[in-house]
């Protein structure tokens, strides 16, 4: 998806996955040029050693999830971020350095183990010599999806980068708890931040109804699990399904289910819906609120089906020309587990593109 985003200034050198059914994804899209599947800490190090702009990559969030366990980068899945970096220490050691090492995750990034894992990312990157920054940015402002995430950017030190920065933070995406973490951050994760210069976006996100798929792999729900759904829901979603109905007007909520305390020690499933026309997050199949079920509510009559594969491709920002596989599982997956192709595209826009044509510091004799 970061493949869809990027401007045709870009060409793709590498890229891996250790996933086959997403990198038969990727080939059906974009082909085996360059395509390497199989485990990251088994990669040749040799593909790396070639002049290459960018370093991308989406390590496994779930030990940074506050979902997961808070293992972070002591966890098998999100210190595969170690792993990326050692490849990046050998390549610049052998004289390959990126102008851009990008990497994305969850926010849960920033607080976990106390910010002490954001500090370690930070300290790794910049022992490389690059300046640090990041963005915390939620799809909603560029799409109907409700989906935060961090997205760390950096620059090599020796690029007169002056242009691209701010001595303050300022921007739509510099959040609170960014601010937060520099402002009482260790002096020398301090010196080697940057506060990124980037724009509010102007353009007005599609709304919910127009992603709607009018001829979805789904099928309708039965009226016996549609009355299964509301009863688990608790006082708040039934009152909005009741102010949908009474709304006098065909309303589309967005349903999932999450693990809720019972209040006896317990957690219990609950349906949680939402009218506001956005989804929640995307996530996998098998994790989070799990796969997100539409609700039609037009006055008394309420209908329901699992949201299709081409519309989480749609709430992805993927177009419709973007091959996905036939597995509704397995389609499913791809959208949860990747980007927001526009939230890319703004990246590109405003920091990736122009770093490409950012000069280099005069040496000091």
């Amino acid at each position: 998806m970061v493949r869809a985003a990027l401007s045709d200034r870009w060409q793709c050198s590498l890229a891996n996955d250790i996933d086959p059914m997403k990198c038969e994804v990727y080939a059906q899209n974009w082909g085996t040029d360059g395509l390497v599947q199989g485990d990251v800490g088994q990669l040749d190090a040799n593909h790396l050693h070639q002049d290459i702009d960018m370093f991308w990559a989406s390590s496994p969030c779930q030990d940074f999830s506050l979902a997961g366990k808070g293992l972070g980068l002591a966890g098998t899945r999100s210190g595969v971020f170690s792993t990326w970096a050692d490849l990046i220490t050998g390549a610049i050691g052998n004289g390959y350095a990126p102008r851009i090492i990008a990497f994305e995750n969850v926010n849960g990034l920033i607080s976990r183990n106390k910010g002490a894992d954001f500090s370690a990312v930070i300290r790794r990157l910049a022992k490389l010599g690059y300046r640090v920054g990041a963005l915390e940015i939620d799809a909603a402002v560029f799409l109907p999806q409700s989906r935060s995430r961090l997205f760390v950017i950096c620059l090599r030190e020796d690029l007169l980068m002056e242009p691209l920065i701010s001595a303050a933070p300022s921007g739509p995406f510099h959040s609170k708890k960014l601010m937060n973490f520099v402002t009482s951050a260790p002096r020398d994760i301090a010196r080697n931040w940057v506060w990124w210069n980037h724009s509010a976006v102007t353009a007005v996100p599609n709304a919910l109804p127009q992603l709607i798929d009018q001829a979805p792999d789904t099928s309708w729900l039965p009226k016996r699990e549609i009355n299964r759904l509301l009863s688990m829901m608790s006082p708040p979603s039934r009152a909005k399904i009741e102010a949908a109905k009474q709304s006098g007007q065909p309303e589309i909520g967005m349903l999932y289910k999450r693990g809720r305390p019972d209040g006896n020690g317990a957690t219990r499933q609950r349906a949680e819906v939402r009218f506001d026309g956005i989804a929640g997050c995307l996530r996998t199949p098998g994790g989070g609120s799990s796969r997100q079920t539409i609700l039609f509510v037009d006055g008394d009559t309420i209908r329901g089906r699992l949201l299709s594969s081409r519309e989480a491709a749609r709430l992805m920002g993927l177009k419709d020309s973007y091959l996905m596989p036939e597995r509704y599982n397995n389609a499913y997956k791809v959208a949860g587990d990747g980007v927001v192709v526009p939230v890319v595209k703004y990246l590109d826009e405003q920091i990736f593109q122009p770093a490409l044509d950012l000069p280099m510091r005069k040496a000091v004799a």
